[in-house]
């Protein structure tokens, strides 16, 4: 029982991590990079939500 709350608490951490990362990456992206990508932030930040969490 502890061992399966500390895994859960683990993957946990590692998709908030991974959360933050692509968070980051997107928040680097200036408006003209995403101008010139034809992408909106929030979309983007939408999308990788949803792909991390579900």
């Amino acid at each position: 029982m502890i061992f399966n709350m500390m895994n859960r608490a683990r993957q946990s951490i590692a998709k908030r991590r991974h959360y933050n990362r692509l968070v980051a990456e997107v928040d680097s992206f200036s408006s003209r990079d995403l101008a010139d990508m034809r992408a909106d932030r929030s979309e983007m930040l939408y999308q990788i939500h949803k792909q991390i969490y579900g």
